[in-house]
């Protein structure tokens, strides 16, 4: 493979993250090619050694997912994470989906769940002592406030679950990515 030719797989497999990133990673590897070939090797050694361009926008894009999400705690910064994630652990994702989907799927599910829980004791809170309630208004009053603390409190907590999901699977990606790591060196 060609040094342009590097690039250009190396470019198509980093679109998406900012351009600044982006030019800086380029330049990284277009000194590469450069120290290459003052060493005397050629355009196709110099490939070679660094290894798959796709596979190295991948760990890239993981890193910078991973980085983002350590200084930026949150949801776009997290869907980004799990996103680089997937890309980089494109075979394991397969083993992993059928556990994942369903803990996000409930997760999600418990928020829908603490929004409608929310939704109705704020509904109990308003409408309660003028529809008649058992045990009159002061008792709709502070079921409405009950129902609507409980559904908040539910809330912070599903978001705790939700940051140790987000961390579990990256810190599985860096592990994954430091078991395979060895071996992409060792075909150099």
């Amino acid at each position: 493979m060609t040094r342009n030719e590097f690039i250009k797989r190396l470019n198509a497999g980093l679109k998406g993250m900012p351009q600044g990133d982006i030019d800086e990673i380029v330049a990284d590897y277009e000194a590469h090619f450069e120290a290459g070939l003052a060493e005397g090797r050629s355009e196709e050694e110099v490939a070679a050694a660094l290894g798959n361009p796709a596979r190295l926008a991948r760990e890239l894009r993981f890193e910078a997912g991973f980085q983002n999400w350590h200084s930026d705690r949150s949801p776009s910064s997290a869907w980004a994470a799990i996103l680089a994630f997937m890309g980089l652990a494109t075979i394991d994702i397969l083993i992993l989906m059928p556990i994942v989907l369903p803990v996000i799927g409930v997760v999600f599910g418990l928020f829908v769940a603490a929004l409608a829980c929310f939704v109705g004791g704020g509904f109990v809170l308003i409408a309660g002592p003028f529809s008649g309630f058992p045990g009159g208004w002061p008792v709709a009053i502070l079921a409405g406030l009950g129902l609507m603390s409980a559904s908040v409190a539910a809330a912070a907590l599903l978001t705790l679950v939700s940051i140790w999901i987000v961390n579990a699977l990256m810190w599985f990606g860096r592990l994954h990515y430091r078991v395979i790591e060895p071996a992409i060196h060792s075909q150099d």
